[in-house]
């Protein structure tokens, strides 16, 4: 076993049935081109003893160290992430209401979600030996890698949308990358930086481009079992869902808890998408197998405005392997989300975050979540960043566009 107790046995191509080492750089399947997993010796973990350990343990996402691809711990770069509290909203009242609960990540270091995968990512590369790394992101996850990157003494560059939050921008300067910004979508920003990186020598920590950040991810599903097991464990996990690697990452986190007979049934996960851009609900809508590039997408939830994810195969392998389900929302209602979370429960809300409550009521009134069920909302992030004013008038500014046409 490693310093660090990590089982982490080797990676694993699902599109091809490769398996690579884990013990070099290595990004998408050098056979297809495919995602990798990381696939873990589980036989050597003893459940019990692990399972009873996790209480005194530091209260971060490294408790799971064992679960985790790192094997040296003075290779982890961490500032704390993870164990979010999970806080209860008020539920609509009739004869059975059931629980509505919502975790939190919006107190994460980097005030999103994006801390759990950079940690682990970076980490590794650290780790592996890795010098300089870049992303394309739409926002947090590059004033995450950031973050890290300074903590691992990494030399970073941040891709960006021209139209990402100017307090996102101004994070990834602070901590220190390099910033570069590009028109477009998360999507053309993504082809640019990798055309350009090509020949740098940098390691891409793009969504599912890399095995680890999922790793970090997978954190969201250990941490909710933990958390509820003896509580009241979710029927379902309501997710904002841009490039899907929260999902990849619960549903992994599941599968593993359940392979160690310490799980015995799995939350449905629902995918929430904006209108304007909802590749992800419309393949589970007509049954297909990836998701098909969306034209023109718009929203003002920045996260969300990933018109093609990569390795979409296992973003609906993960929603339909749980026997979940998708939706879509105006950006209407996540302003109004928004609004409604902080007045009404204290909490502040991403765009993305408040998505999943926007959710809550057509998915109630189309029997996808049941009476006297406990459903788990995930907000991703801090809604501090985003004013609502602004929001509110990208809203009217692209509803006047579209009269106009």
């Amino acid at each position: 076993m490693t310093d660090s107790g990590s089982l982490l046995a080797a990676l694993d191509c699902r599109a091809c049935c490769a398996e690579v080492d884990p013990s070099r750089p290595v990004g998408v399947c050098p056979n297809c081109g495919h995602a990798l997993l990381a696939r873990y010796d589980l036989d050597r973990l003893d459940r019990d003893r692990w399972r009873g350990s996790l209480p005194s343990r530091v209260a971060s996402l490294w408790r799971y160290r064992e679960l985790l691809p790192v094997a040296r711990r003075e290779a982890i770069v961490t500032l704390g992430e993870g164990f979010s509290p999970i806080v209860p909203l008020r539920s609509e009242d009739g004869p059975n209401p059931g629980r509505l609960l919502l975790k939190d990540d919006g107190g994460l270091p980097t005030g999103s979600f994006k801390a759990r995968g950079m940690a682990v990512a970076v980490s590794r590369a650290h780790e592996l030996g890795i010098r300089s790394v870049f992303v394309p992101s739409a926002g947090n996850a590059g004033v995450a890698l950031a973050a890290y990157g300074a903590r691992a003494g990494l030399t970073t560059r941040v891709y960006l949308p021209e139209r990402t939050p100017s307090a996102m921008k101004d994070g990834c300067r602070a901590y220190g990358a390099e910033l570069v910004e590009l028109p477009g979508t998360l999507r053309e920003v993504g082809q640019e930086a990798r055309a350009r990186e090509g020949r740098s020598g940098a390691f891409d920590l793009s969504t599912l481009r890399e095995p680890y950040r999922v790793e970090g991810k997978k954190s969201m599903g250990l941490e909710i079992f933990e958390q509820l097991a003896n509580d009241d464990f979710p029927d379902a996990v309501v997710y904002p869902t841009g490039g899907g690697t929260g999902l990849v990452g619960m549903y992994k986190a599941f599968q593993e808890l359940r392979s160690l007979g310490l799980l015995e049934r799995m939350p449905r996960l629902i995918a929430v998408q904006p209108e304007g851009c909802a590749p992800v609900v419309r393949a589970l809508r007509d049954g297909a197998t990836t998701v098909t590039p969306w034209t023109e997408p718009e929203t003002i939830a920045p996260g969300l405005l990933v018109p093609a994810p990569f390795a979409s195969e296992r973003i609906l392998e993960a929603v339909r392997g749980s026997g979940g389900a998708g939706i879509t929302v105006s950006d209407a209602e996540i302003v109004r989300a928004m609004r409604g979370l902080a007045r009404e429960h204290g909490v502040s809300a991403s765009p993305e975050g408040a998505a999943t409550y926007a959710a809550v009521p057509s998915l109630r009134a189309q029997g996808t979540l049941r009476p006297g069920e406990t459903v788990l909302l995930y907000n991703t992030g801090s809604g501090l960043p985003f004013s609502l004013v602004e929001l509110e008038r990208s809203i009217a500014a692209d509803a006047a566009r579209s009269a106009a046409r």
